[in-house]
């Protein structure tokens, strides 16, 4: 069925009964919510080959000829976070953050990845950081891996090697050691679909592997087995002296069927049971293992296509039983939604063995949605609440924290759109509250303008511009970061608010008073 035809029917089908915050309605938070912003080692730290670290697969990817990035740029430097560690705690206490998620990065701390040679700078380096946060009364929850995997791993196979279960107990076994006494709060893994689907079945991220339809499963089995074999490491050997909580972040984009018929319901099911499904399932439901959308889908086509077993490895009742409940949180990084359908056009779309024919979908944008820098992100906060509402449902309403999510600009300090966007989003995530998800925080994405992976320097997610041509990588507030300290300041979500203080300067040195 044409392209057409879809993009015109979904603003009927997928209108949420809206839910827009009206005008002077005035939400509380719960009591307890938490606020922080997120941001990730590779993108931001820079020090690329300092003091000691070693090569990770970004380090490799963004100094390949021809480059795989979009601006040719690279993390060599980004916002200099390695040197300017004390600035960003001053920007997170302007903004009285709760709390900052940031990622160590493996390679800066075991530089051949292995956990034969320590690199003493690196653990300097969090302990600086760690402590300048505490010492400013903010809680630092960090992720042990977001992407950056050492490239001597890499070369053994990386994610699609089974060997790499013991490596990543090994790694995180030395953050707890290291900084567990301090740390309380630690995700296991970011965002396992970019790693698996992105970086092993196709060229999106690094390392580029793009062996579609096998290699993206070979990493998910590796990766939900070292999540739930750190899990199990902190739980017997860490948590009784250190007290803290340990979970994982999966990326979820929320799908709705294109049209009311049930080739389209059944392609938006399979949709979020292949995107997030496949994560979440063998952790949090009651049955674990993968789910049964995923399992019939690839052994399915694997049959069609002359496979002797299904292309998604097995896991033993051994392995299910030590995966499942392995996570005393579940992060929720959430941008957009999409619509799905599902039909004859589908013929030939993708490659088989492949992802995207296992799932047998095409995925389209309703052409109202309010779009950002990024292609790929609209505006469409409805699906917060659907997904949120959803996670309740289907896994016994855990424990979420919202880990990322957040709205890209071209830059610049008046970032309306990104207000409207983060308002939009905490609306609809209230609204789910109210209904009893059980939400605890909210982390924007992100704390200031990085380094967005194949994309470089063109995307601007940052509450607070980054000047990347000054030798201090001046740190300057939007009008979103005065926004979002109000609401950190009142627990509330004010539509009308307008902070009072906010001018764009040319010397851009402002700062939230």
């Amino acid at each position: 069925m044409a392209f057409a035809f879809y993009t015109s029917v979904c603003l009927a089908l997928f209108v949420f009964e809206n839910g827009a915050l009206g005008k002077g309605k005035i939400r509380k938070f719960p009591e307890n919510f938490e606020f922080g912003a997120s941001t990730a080692a590779y993108q931001i730290e820079g020090g690329w080959d300092e003091d000691g670290k070693g090569l990770s697969i970004w380090d490799i990817a963004t100094h390949t000829e021809p480059s795989y990035i979009q601006d040719g740029k690279t993390g060599d430097v980004a916002t200099d976070s390695y040197h300017l560690y004390k600035r960003d705690v001053e920007i997170i206490k302007e903004l009285k953050l709760d709390f900052y998620r940031f990622s160590v990065s493996w390679p800066r701390i075991l530089p051949n990845g292995f956990a034969n040679k320590i690199n003493q700078p690196g653990i300097d380096y969090y302990n600086n950081l760690i402590n300048e946060l505490i010492s400013n009364n903010i809680k630092p929850f960090v992720t042990i891996y977001h992407w950056d995997l050492p490239q001597n791993l890499q070369n053994l196979g990386g994610w699609t090697n089974p060997a790499i279960i013991d490596w990543f107990g090994d790694y995180a076994k030395v953050l707890f050691e290291k900084f567990g006494d301090r740390v309380k709060h630690w995700i296991t893994i970011n965002g396992a679909k970019h790693i698996c689907f992105e970086g092993y079945g196709s060229d999106l991220k690094a390392p580029f592997l793009n062996m579609t339809g096998i290699a993206e499963y070979m990493c998910t089995k590796n990766v939900l087995l070292s999540h739930a074999k750190v899990y199990h490491l902190y739980d017997e050997h860490y948590r009784s002296l250190q007290n803290g909580s340990i979970g994982i972040s999966v990326y979820c984009t929320w799908f709705e069927p294109a049209s009311e018929t049930l080739d389209d319901y059944l392609a938006a099911e399979d949709s979020k049971m292949f995107d997030w499904g496949q994560y979440m399932h063998p952790i949090f439901s009651k049955l674990g293992d993968f789910p049964k959308e995923v399992k019939r889908n690839v052994a399915l086509k694997s049959a069609e296509q002359g496979y002797p077993r299904s292309r998604l490895p097995e896991l033993s009742d051994d392995e299910v039983t030590h995966i499942q409940g392995s996570a005393d949180f579940l992060g929720i990084n959430t941008y957009t939604s999409r619509l799905a359908y599902r039909d004859a056009s589908l013929d030939g779309l993708y490659a088989v063995p492949s992802f995207g024919d296992d799932v047998g979908a095409v995925f389209v944008k309703d052409p109202s949605w309010t779009l950002s820098q990024s292609n790929w992100l609209a505006e469409v906060p409805r699906g917060l609440y659907k997904l949120l509402k959803e996670v309740k449902r289907l896994y016994d309403n855990p424990s979420v924290y919202i880990t990322g999510n957040g709205w890209s600009t071209a830059g610049g300090l008046l970032d309306d759109d990104r207000v409207n966007y983060i308002r939009s989003y905490l609306n609809a995530l209230l609204d789910a509250v109210n209904e009893g998800s059980n939400v605890k925080g909210y982390s924007v994405w992100s704390l200031m303008d990085n380094f967005e992976w194949t994309h470089g320097y063109t995307e601007k997610f940052g509450l607070y511009e980054v000047d990347f041509t000054s030798p201090v990588k001046t740190r300057t507030p939007r009008k979103s970061a005065f926004i979002y300290k109000e609401m950190i300041r009142t627990k509330t979500l004010d539509p009308d608010y307008e902070p009072e203080n906010f001018v764009e300067v040319e010397e851009k040195k402002i700062k939230i008073d």
